[in-house]
């Protein structure tokens, strides 16, 4: 598979991909897992045997490459087996490996108020604000428009994300205000000829396009050391934090996960595990045992006589 021009089997794979609909950054992750085994084999992919599998995998293996990294570019090589090719013999001698389960890594309700304080401009302060008070994902903040707030409603509507699926979350008053701030402020030199409806909330640098979310992981890291955070958090910590913060407050976990667009409970259900809060309210066995002891109830033989 060539890396200068497109070849016929990267254009027949490409072609296969937007059939399926595959988003944008799934399409560009199956094609570098090829390229990447076509660096190894040192030809082309569509020549590949099962012994050449077996030896890509057990390089993966030797090479320290992360067991999600390892996942992902095997799954990219499963569609071209699988669907481009139609090599299933070759699709079956992949193997995925169980990945370890980490619990989220969230901010306190102090450093994440810390962090907003801490904002560097009314724009960064207004996309981090998103991503905690809506629980939105990068790309969803990014990608907003005017025509996705809904003042009246009071909801924010975040249209074909994660899974090609669309959800409402809330606008609060003080998300609101942010954005009519910055909405008095915002450059428009780019769109003046875009419908209003259609405009971009965050222009990027590019006609027509919005900021990336690279420019937004910018000013996430800037905000925290100047708030001065030490743990390893990233900017998707803003998302865990909103749920984590929301189930400690009491809210039903099934809104929480509504909000949030998972499709499965369990995925949702993984932030008890980190909702510090609820955690250190429980009680502790040790603590039980430290407690008096309740004297026995007097048996029938220990009562007086009548």
């Amino acid at each position: 598979m060539s890396t200068d021009t497109v070849s016929p089997l990267r254009q027949r794979m490409i072609e296969d991909m937007n059939a399926r609909k595959l988003c944008a950054g799934t399409q560009t992750g199956h094609i570098r897992s090829c390229k990447r085994f076509a660096a190894f084999l040192k030809r082309s992919p569509d020549t590949a045997t099962l012994e050449d599998i077996r030896r890509f995998q057990l390089h993966l293996a030797e090479t320290g490459v992360s067991i999600c990294t390892r996942n992902r570019i095997m799954t990219g090589l499963r569609f071209l087996f699988r669907v481009t090719l139609r090599r299933l013999d070759l699709a079956a001698e992949i193997y995925h490996l169980r990945e370890p389960q980490k619990i989220p890594l969230v901010m306190s309700p102090d450093e994440t108020k810390r962090l907003l304080a801490v904002a560097s401009s009314l724009k960064a302060r207004i996309l981090l604000s998103l991503g905690y008070g809506c629980g939105l994902r990068a790309g969803e903040v990014v990608r907003l428009k005017v025509k996705h707030i809904d003042s009246a409603q009071k909801i924010i509507r975040i249209e074909q994300s994660k899974g090609r699926k669309d959800r409402n979350v809330m606008l609060s008053a003080e998300t609101l205000d942010l954005l009519r701030q910055w909405w008095q402020v915002r450059p428009s030199r780019h769109d003046a000829g875009t419908p209003l409806e259609e405009r971009w909330l965050f222009p990027g640098l590019r006609s027509g396009r919005p900021m990336t979310t690279r420019q937004l992981n910018r000013l996430f890291h800037e905000a925290a050391d100047a708030a001065n955070i030490r743990k390893g958090v990233t900017l998707h910590a803003l998302r865990h934090s909103f749920a984590t913060h929301l189930l400690e407050h009491g809210t039903d976990i099934r809104i929480i996960q509504a909000l949030l667009g998972h499709d499965k409970l369990d995925t949702t259900a993984r932030y008890a595990r980190v909702a510090t809060g609820m955690i250190a309210s429980i009680e502790s066995p040790l603590d039980l045992l430290s407690e008096p002891r309740r004297k026995p109830r007097k048996s029938e033989k220990d009562q007086p006589s009548a």
